[in-house]
């Protein structure tokens, strides 16, 4: 991929002319915003980014960005991202789904394309809730939620996406709040330079049928103290006064107050996004409290295409075929008179 591009652009650069169509509040506003002046720091040419979406208020994204894109079918915008990227490998693909069209209708598509490890970049809105249908409970909906598809509450337990990635072998993995812009555009930019699948979990309020969904966590007056923003070789430390942190206590991350029983920051684990082994990055997904958000996992490894690419030059090396020709003459031939 190119290393700059040819000018120097702005957020309004990637504006399309389309009427931004969210409910009033949605973070959805948010989020493409956070784009818009993300994709400028890429160093990447306008003609080389595309959008792909599935079904879902977040896949209306490609139109209100001025790139190419495409509107997908539901749950299956990962296997059309695949088939764009590579056809051309320089473009910079994104998926844009949500927690319903990712992980309901399209789970097997989700899982196996951070199994893969192509190379592309996913978003996902998760809000809990089916929003473009009216609020029908989704794969990450709470048990006991009430919603228009579950009145007395919903009966099953929720996914997390974080920990089905992990499971599933993804090699970046990253969550942040909706409300965050600055943070958000940085983790878009870092997922634009990780090369394999990364993905970016965004706690999204949808504020019609899950308003409040992340509250706990997200909102100003409550987030220095129950969030956690994780930021690789230093360590995990959070709360208004920072005075909060995280050790391992056997096989449990435990939360510890600094000058507290003999707790200094030296006892604080450091965060390593970059080792290999997922146990740890398993065990901060998991945690309610506090919210683990930032770049969580971010390990390198070899892509889909690099893997394919090797074992076909591989085979050519090793076939005695050189043309078509030499197949077609390579056993017994037989001549018609």
């Amino acid at each position: 991929m190119e290393a700059t591009a040819d000018k120097k652009y702005t957020f309004r650069d990637f504006e399309s002319d389309q009427e931004v169509r969210w409910c009033p509040g949605c973070d959805d506003y948010v989020i493409l915003r956070s784009m818009q002046k993300a994709l400028p720091e890429m160093g990447v040419k306008k003609e080389d980014v595309v959008f792909i979406s599935g079904i879902g208020c977040s896949s209306r994204f490609p139109y209100y960005m001025d790139t190419f894109g495409m509107h997908g079918i539901h749950g299956r915008a990962p296997a059309i991202a695949t088939g764009v990227k590579l056809a051309n490998n320089d473009l910079s693909v994104w998926v844009i789904t949500g927690d319903g069209d990712s992980m309901a209708i399209g789970g097997n598509h989700f899982i196996h394309v951070l199994r893969r490890n192509v190379d592309l970049n996913i978003v996902l809105f998760n809000n809990e809730i089916y929003g473009l249908t009216k609020g029908q409970f989704s794969p990450t909906s709470l048990v006991g939620q009430k919603t228009k598809s579950s009145p007395y509450g919903n009966t099953q337990p929720p996914f997390s996406p974080g920990e089905l990635a992990i499971g599933a072998q993804a090699r970046f993995f990253a969550r942040i709040g909706g409300n965050t812009p600055k943070e958000m555009t940085q983790i878009f930019i870092d997922c634009h330079n990780f090369k394999g699948t990364s993905l970016v979990e965004v706690l999204q309020n949808c504020p019609i049928f899950n308003n409040g969904a992340f509250d706990q966590y997200t909102d100003k007056k409550v987030r220095a103290d129950r969030q956690l923003f994780v930021e690789h070789g230093k360590p995990m430390i959070f709360g208004t006064n920072r005075d909060k942190g995280l050790i391992l206590n056997g096989l449990k991350l435990e939360v510890v107050t600094i000058g507290e029983n003999g707790i200094t920051e030296e006892d604080i684990l450091v965060h390593d996004a970059e080792e290999k082994d997922p146990t740890l990055h398993q065990m901060l997904v998991r945690m309610d409290y506090p919210m683990i958000t930032g770049i969580i996992r971010r390990v390198k490894d070899l892509t889909f295409e690099e893997r394919e690419n090797a074992q076909r030059e591989q085979v050519k090396k090793n076939s005695k075929f050189k043309k078509t020709s030499d197949l077609f003459y390579s056993g017994d031939v037989y001549q018609v008179i």
